[in-house]
């Protein structure tokens, strides 16, 4: 979602002031009357970004992902690094993501995907959290499922475990992306986006995918996939990369007939064009770019 600017800035900006007299010890009963203007006020800048979210849907190209992660993510830094006073942090994310995916919804009804990796509940919570408590969400047992719903336009979007050392081949679900197939499915975000956890908030950890490219947040990193020669070792890819200019994280280095892969999320967001790829001496074709994510937020659990 986004804003258009063509609205004129008072249109949007009421003032939300409150405007007891300063002279006058406020009363139970007017402390309420001003809550309720208050709430009229902030339900009538709701409607109207509903209506540039609208305008800027039908701006859009018809059938496109409407999801943004990466703006949407640059909108909450923005709003914590200009908050203050009592309002919780934690509750002024959750405000905005509500938000957010509501006004998502007005360009087009969203409909998600969720691996839930054995019936682990934590993934749907972890869904509910970042995309809304409404949003209306299909589970999967296997990767490969919650895919093909995407893939099919059955899904916006898929959330799926995020990948580990030790998973089976029917478990690596980005290994499938390293083929580039069309429609072309990306990494565009990572769950969730704030940390550390208070207690009771899911604690898994998942990456969501669609059919559209990641968007830059202003702090990103991105997954590389790689096909690497079977005797291809840690140590010799992450030199390759510290060489090429890439400050790389974590690796995960698979093992299998006929050849080795790679995931490995590095700084940044990476370009399908970054020349940085063609150098890379350690794979047997040119790397892909599975996608990027913006950075999650660190802050105080409240």
């Amino acid at each position: 979602m986004d804003m258009a600017p063509q609205v004129a800035a008072n249109a949007l900006t009421p003032t939300l002031v409150p405007t007891l007299a300063p002279t006058l010890a406020p009363t139970l009963e007017a402390l309420r009357a001003e809550l309720d203007r208050l709430d009229a006020a902030l339900h009538d800048l709701v409607m109207q970004r509903a209506e540039v979210a609208g305008q800027v849907g039908r701006l859009g190209v018809k059938g496109a992902v409407p999801l943004r992660p990466g703006r949407e993510a640059a909108i909450v830094r923005r709003l914590l690094a200009r908050h203050a006073g009592p309002f919780p942090r934690t509750s002024l994310v959750r405000l905005w993501r509500e938000l957010i995916c509501g006004m998502t919804s007005v360009q087009r009804p969203l409909r998600l995907a969720v691996c839930d990796a054995g019936g682990d509940p934590g993934y749907r919570a972890a869904t509910r959290e970042h995309f809304g408590a409404l949003v209306p969400l299909h589970s999967y047992p296997t990767p490969a499922q919650a895919i093909r719903e995407v893939s099919d336009g059955h899904a916006v979007a898929a959330v799926l475990p995020v990948p580990r050392e030790d998973e089976s081949p029917r478990e690596a679900w980005w290994m499938a992306l390293l083929h580039r197939d069309d429609p072309r499915i990306h990494v565009v975000a990572r769950l969730p986006f704030w940390s550390p956890r208070p207690e009771g908030a899911p604690q898994v950890q998942a990456f969501v995918v669609t059919a559209a490219a990641p968007d830059p947040s202003g702090a990103d990193r991105s997954l590389l996939g790689f096909e690497l020669a079977l005797e291809t070792s840690r140590s010799a890819l992450g030199v390759d990369l510290g060489n090429t200019g890439f400050a790389s994280g974590q690796v995960i280095l698979r093992r299998d007939q006929g050849g080795a892969t790679a995931l490995v999320d590095v700084e940044g967001l990476v370009a399908e064009d970054d020349p940085r790829l063609a150098a890379l001496r350690s794979a047997t074709r040119r790397p892909v770019v599975l996608g990027a994510y913006a950075v999650p937020l660190e802050g105080e659990a409240k």
